[in-house]
């Protein structure tokens, strides 16, 4: 999949540079599936990785959203969920132990877990 029409806005691009990831991926994974229809969508999987890591929790409600603050502090599981093209997609990082390490990251859709 070509990365060189992956829509990213300049704000976006800022962002990014500006902040420091919040935690480690771990080993990265996704469903078929998910890569299938983000690449219909032109969508970069390492774009969704990215938010997810960056703290932008994408559709969860705010108690999740919190949920997933004190996560990161803890280093229990962290669940992101993005609407791509009307498809909901969850990243999850799983806890490796309680110093902050995460074992995997999972894109998948809900359907999946």
């Amino acid at each position: 999949m070509s990365t060189d029409n992956i829509p990213v806005s300049a704000q976006d691009v800022q962002a990014l540079k500006t902040y420091k990831p919040l935690f480690d991926l771990g080993l990265v994974v996704a469903t078929p599936s998910v890569l299938r229809h983000l690449e219909q969508h032109a969508v970069f999987p390492a774009a969704l990785l990215s938010r997810h890591q960056h703290g932008n929790w994408g559709n969860v409600d705010p108690e999740d959203a919190k949920a997933n603050d004190q996560a990161v502090l803890s280093g229990a599981r962290v669940i992101s969920s993005f609407t791509v093209a009307g498809a909901v997609i969850w990243a999850i990082s799983y806890a490796l132990g309680t110093d902050g390490n995460r074992a995997s990251t999972c894109l998948l859709f809900p359907e999946e877990y």
